[in-house]
């Protein structure tokens, strides 16, 4: 290697972000991502980005990958929130970008990795999010309650028609968020990326990891069972004790209300095929040549 690579390593840590659909394999993967980096002399950590592996006592039903198989690598924020607390992404959004500048900082590289699109995003690109109002929402909320989140989606097609057609129509919380970002003056992202994102981080490689529509499906089907033989439903009811039924977010996890859908993964598939620059690779891809090229 020569001494300006060296330098460039030394002084410039990379982002390693690791994304894909459900059961792709991007867990495996950035294990063996951070094992190629620490082979040559680099320390690294992991960062979550998966939405419902913020929570504690979400394992099951998440793939969550136990301590036990983290092969002595540190991870950061998982087991982050009760299931009772709200993973809003302004709120991940900071936490994620404060355990990376840590990362950092110690002189390791950071791999960011998961599925949950708009939370990665928030990560990687400048994004920045619209005004909050938590009396307006609650106000908001209340309507919905009245007259029904069609009567409010009706009106964000009359206000937003762009958003209102990037929104689920059944989602009163997607909706009620837009209703109040426009009710302040303020243009909603969207639900998107940025029409022209830039890295929140010069030094960035994504790579997303991919597999062919049969071998996903396959190993989505296996997963499922697996949840099943693991415990599932013993996890769901020790979670309904602690107050998952009402919470805003973990509520609505992937596995317990939707037993990973082929749709989710679908939906997760087209979000980052939006990534420019993204490199996509079978989840048996050699990291060792990803942390070479990445170095070229």
């Amino acid at each position: 290697m020569s001494e300006r690579s060296e330098s460039d390593r030394a002084d410039r840590p990379r982002l390693w972000v690791v994304v894909g659909a459900t059961g792709t394999g991007k867990t495996e993967l950035s294990l063996r991502l951070a094992e190629a980096l620490i082979a040559r002399g680099t320390a690294a950590e992991i960062v979550n980005a998966d939405a419902m592996q913020l929570y504690r006592g979400m394992d099951i039903g998440t793939a969550k990958l136990p301590e036990a198989g983290r092969r002595g690598i540190p991870h950061h924020l998982f087991d982050a929130l009760e299931v009772t607390d709200e993973a809003a992404v302004a709120w991940y959004q900071g936490a994620a970008r404060d355990a990376i500048a840590a990362i950092f900082a110690r002189g390791a590289e950071a791999i960011l990795v998961g599925g949950s699109g708009l939370y990665v995003s928030s990560v990687v690109y400048d994004f920045r999010f619209p005004p909050r109002d938590d009396e307006l929402r609650a106000d908001l909320e209340a309507q919905v309650e009245r007259d029904g989140v069609d009567a409010m989606f009706t009106r964000l097609e009359a206000l937003d028609p762009v958003t209102a057609s990037r929104v689920d129509p059944r989602n009163g919380r997607r909706i009620v968020r837009a209703l109040e970002v426009l009710a302040q003056g303020a243009d909603t992202h969207g639900a998107a990326l940025p029409a022209a994102p830039t890295l929140w981080h010069e030094h960035t490689t994504i790579v997303g990891v991919t597999l062919d529509r049969a071998d996903l499906v396959a190993r989505l089907d296996e997963r499922v069972l697996d949840m099943w033989r693991g415990g599932l439903l013993d996890e769901v009811a020790a979670l309904r004790e602690v107050g998952l039924d009402g919470s805003p977010t973990a509520g609505r996890a992937i596995g317990y209300a939707q037993a990973l859908t082929r749709r989710y993964a679908r939906r997760q598939v087209s979000w980052f095929r939006r990534y420019e620059g993204i490199r996509w690779v079978a989840p048996h891809a050699d990291p060792a040549a990803l942390v070479t090229g990445a170095r070229l």
